[in-house]
This record gives structure tokens, sequence and C-alpha cells, in this order.
């Protein structure tokens, strides 16, 4: 049974950080590309980070690089996203995705951030 499995949202002002962390089990976890997404209410939902099975290539949306960093841990099975400098547009549901570069792709439940004063 796959399961991926979010935590490490909350609420923090504006300028502070969080650390996400999707632990995911089921699968061959090094062998996929591990992405964050994440809605915003009335909004689609975006690709913020990526990170590469092998080399842990990193990739993001420009909206948050130099500030999100987007890690792996293939022993534990896991992803992390460490969000600092926070700003209330980062305010959202983050969603844990696996995705096998073809056809199959994994989400988690979603974890939600809240950025506000």
């Amino acid at each position: 049974q796959v399961q991926l499995v979010e935590s490490g949202g909350g609420l923090v002002q504006p300028g502070g950080s969080l650390r996400l962390s999707c632990v995911a089990s089921g699968f061959t976890f090094s062998s996929y590309y591990m992405r964050w997404f994440r809605q915003a209410p009335g909004a689609e939902r975006e690709l913020v980070a990526s990170i590469t099975p092998n080399f842990g290539i990193t990739d993001y949306a420009d909206s948050v690089k130099a500030r999100f960093t987007v890690s792996r841990d293939n022993t534990k099975n896991t992803v992390y996203l460490q969000m600092n400098s926070l700003k209330p547009e980062d305010t959202a549901v983050y969603y844990c995705n696996a995705w096998d570069s073809g056809w199959t792709n994994y989400w988690g439940q979603g974890t939600q951030a809240n950025v506000s004063s």
C-alpha cells in the first residue's frame, strides 16, 4: 500500500520558517522523483520544488528560489522542504508527490502552511 504522509505545516509570521517532511512507503522511494506542490485557495496546484532520484538535482519555481530548499534522505524514505523567509503569498496546502518520470504519480494528503501576522 502506497503512502505519502506530510507533516510540519502550521502558522508562522512573515519572515519565519517551516520545515515540511514527507515520509513514503509502499514503493521504491529511491527510484522516484520527489516533488512538492502547493495549492492556495481559489488557485491551481503549482509545482514548487523537485529533486531527482539518484543525484539529488533540484529545481524550483521562480517564486521560491533562494528561499526554499528541497532535500531527500533515501535511507529514511523521506523528502523535506525547508521554507525560509516566508511570505503571506506562500500560504497554501503543500502536497508531496512521487513520480516515476512516466505514468505513475502518488500524492500525499497535504499539509497546511499559513503565513500571517
